[in-house]
């Protein structure tokens, strides 16, 4: 799969990635807004478990964001199961040099329609850590609608933070 953005290119990660993937994914910036299993420092080693993770099998779709020939971001759909089946999540990270770009904005927005054609979903969620503000604008300008709170949700570097969650519907 490929999709091509004003901003970028998003593809399946490749081995030849791992590089790339450390130069920017290895930063506390990052880290802090992302759920734990992101992890930091980010080792090399890290990189090749995430692509053989993200090239295998399963029903997550993990895509690079690719700037200039290079991987420098990632996005990804994860479908949920059980009661809520109709229903997924997107994620997504960016280097920080590429931050303030609108690159993550076009990449949400071209990636929202694929959720609702690859998987049978009704609504596309965001969780949002509190301190995050760059990404609840950009999943408002991409037309995600601000659904609820959770206060005290997220235990992230020794400190409680809300979850912001943010809702599409298709």
């Amino acid at each position: 799969m490929q999709i091509i953005t004003p901003t970028s290119i998003l593809r399946e990660w490749t081995v030849e990635d791992a590089e790339s993937l450390v130069k920017h994914a290895d930063n506390p910036h990052i880290s802090a807004l992302m759920r734990d299993a992101f992890p930091c420092p980010y080792s090399l080693d890290d990189a090749k478990r995430f692509i053989a993770m993200a090239t295998g099998p399963g029903p997550n779709l993990f895509l690079a964001i690719e700037v200039h020939g290079e991987a420098v971001g990632g996005i990804g759909i994860h479908p949920k199961s059980d009661v809520r089946c109709r229903s997924a999540e997107i994620g997504y990270w960016l280097s920080e040099p590429s931050w303030g770009q609108g690159i993550v904005t076009d990449a949400v927005s071209a990636l929202v329609p694929v959720a609702f054609e690859r998987y049978d979903i009704v609504r596309l969620q965001a969780g949002i850590f509190s301190p995050n503000t760059a990404s609840m604008r950009v999943l408002e300008k991409c037309g995600f609608t601000r659904e609820a709170v959770h206060k005290n949700a997220i235990w992230k570097n020794g400190r409680l933070l809300d979850e912001v969650v943010y809702v599409y519907f298709g």
